[in-house]
């Protein structure tokens, strides 16, 4: 399998950047894990998106969800997509619908957010939209896609992508506050991503994400053959990040970037 970061930024974008993004690909599949705003360009960058078989979501916050409307703006109005010629294009009977794997409530959720401009229905028109069981696994054109739930604001989901021909096996842990949840569900996984939104921890109130120090030690006591930080902002300090969290780790540890390319 070969994974694209798209974008990495928390809630608030880089400069020139992206929120949360990632193409998984394995043979001829291809899946978009969550597509914060900016990443619709992103991925225009490495593949088009009428190939992209499904989108797997981990969880509805706007830096994870929101370029889903430019998306499926072009998915419904783009001129390839339409039943007659248009310019170049020849028309066509079968436009592309690719799945679209969200949590649970995800339906009214984008039913609300697009409704309040008029067409409410647009996500279901554009994505073969489908809320999963977070017990549940998917396989997408041979990708064995996994949950497992993470401490966080609103409900979230770790995800892991496994190749069914004996490839290597990817864990996203999202966005989550420090969690032994994390650790046992990575445990032993060749890539692991994991967010490292802040300098230090939350001063008071619910904690909701982890430093570089925190993801280097969840990492290490994952086990993980690979650590890879993110959803992490171009104002923190990446020499600092990777410093932090390697030395907990105990090993190399990078941040991601977009355009990085990882290989498993």
């Amino acid at each position: 399998m070969r994974l694209t970061v798209l974008g990495k930024s928390p809630s608030y974008t880089d400069a020139g950047g992206a929120c949360s993004g990632y193409l998984v690909e394995d043979g001829d599949a291809a899946v978009l894990l969550d597509c914060g705003n900016g990443v619709f360009a992103k991925l225009r960058q490495f593949v088009d998106y009428v190939d992209v078989d499904a989108v797997v979501i981990s969880h509805l916050h706007a830096d994870h969800v929101l370029d889903l409307v430019p998306y499926a703006y072009a998915l419904v109005y783009a001129p390839r997509q339409q039943p007659v010629p248009v310019d170049r294009w020849p028309g066509t009977d079968a436009p592309a619908r690719p799945v679209l794997h969200a949590p649970p409530g995800a339906r009214d959720f984008f039913r609300r957010v697009v409704g309040s401009w008029g067409n409410e229905d647009l996500i279901e028109k554009a994505f073969d939209l489908r809320e999963y069981d977070p017990d549940e696994e998917l396989d997408v054109g041979g990708i064995r896609v996994r949950f497992h739930p993470v401490p966080h604001f609103t409900p979230t989901q770790a995800v892991e992508l496994r190749s069914a021909n004996g490839g290597g096996r990817i864990v996203y842990g999202a966005d989550h506050r420090p969690s032994e949840e994390v650790v046992r569900f990575a445990d032993g996984a060749d890539l692991v991503l994991l967010e490292a939104t802040l300098p230090r921890p939350e001063r008071d109130g619910q904690r909701g994400h982890l430093t570089p120090r925190e993801a280097g030690e969840h990492g290490r006591a994952a086990n993980a053959k690979r650590l890879v930080l993110t959803h992490i902002s171009d104002e923190m300090d990446h020499i600092w990040a990777s410093e932090c969290a390697t030395d907990a780790f105990g090993a190399p540890v990078e941040v991601a970037a977009e355009g990085a390319v990882y290989e498993v």
